[in-house]
């Protein structure tokens, strides 16, 4: 059981576009004791802007990076680690960061593992568990306001790495809301969302043959191991239902000020 959790962890909260392929030399972190560690730079905005490289990375677990991946880290000055696993993973896989590294959990809403694994083993397709994962948009701003506070807060000369278990569904939902608040068009957003089946695929093949050893159905093992346009589809459909649009929850829900977003463009892109 123990096994099946941290597995789900990776998976659930683990066709990418050919433009993310060809930047990946650039956009892609090689770590030795990390995956899916990306700079969220270069990324155009509707105005003609783009988003600062070498400011914001987005990662899955850095529970075992090495002494030579830290010295990139600091390389980088990425001084801000924000941890959106629940307090039970960050617990059993601590963050290993450099010294004097800023620090936060974020964990709303990712206390509930145990109740998808049972869920898992019923449904035959896990694309109704992520979905209804994404829909739920209660947690995401207690979740993903301090994240905002740090990357208001910020200095100039510092970086910052958010990331997840498998840098998937929690870290993906904050990359779509940092980039929109930039201003950066939905089609794009998807592109990064999505390329993390490109950045993952090994972990994702090893991960679903393991589930499937533990008696999870291949199809469902699949699902919640894919980044999918229909999940992330499902977070700004019942965000913009709830809340009328996502501008409208930036500003209300996570307490964006029109300033605010000013100041995050002003930062971030160039």
């Amino acid at each position: 059981m123990k096994k099946l959790h941290l597995l789900l962890a990776a998976l659930c909260f683990a066709g990418s576009t050919q433009a993310q392929i060809a930047d990946s030399a650039q956009r892609k972190v090689n770590l030795q004791g990390a995956i899916n560690f990306r700079d969220l730079g270069g990324y155009s905005t509707a105005d003609g802007h783009h988003v600062k490289w070498g400011k914001i990375y987005r990662s899955a677990d850095l529970s075992k990076l090495t002494d030579n991946d830290l010295a990139e880290l600091a390389k980088r000055n990425i001084a801000y680690d924000v941890d959106l696993r629940g307090t039970q993973e960050s617990q059993m896989a601590p963050d290993r960061v450099n010294p004097n590294t800023d620090y936060i959990l974020c964990p709303a809403g990712s206390e509930n593992v145990g109740n998808m694994m049972s869920s898992m083993r019923t449904v035959k397709n896990g694309d109704s568990i992520l979905t209804a994962f994404y829909s739920n948009t209660a947690p995401l701003a207690d979740r993903y306001k301090p994240f905002f506070g740090k990357l208001l807060n910020m200095p100039a000369d510092k970086s910052l790495v958010f990331h997840c278990t498998a840098g998937k569904d929690r870290t993906g939902i904050g990359a779509a809301l940092f980039l929109y608040s930039l201003g950066v068009p939905y089609d794009t957003i998807l592109s990064d969302y999505e390329a993390t089946n490109y950045y993952r695929k090994a972990e994702s093949e090893s991960g679903i043959k393991k589930m499937a050893a533990m008696g999870i159905n291949a199809e469902t093992a699949k699902s919640v191991s894919s980044a999918k346009k229909v999940y992330l589809d499902a977070t700004f459909a019942a965000i913009t239902k709830q809340y009328g649009s996502v501008d409208s929850y930036l500003k209300n829900q996570i307490g964006l000020t029109d300033k605010d977003i000013k100041t995050l463009k002003a930062k971030y892109l160039e």
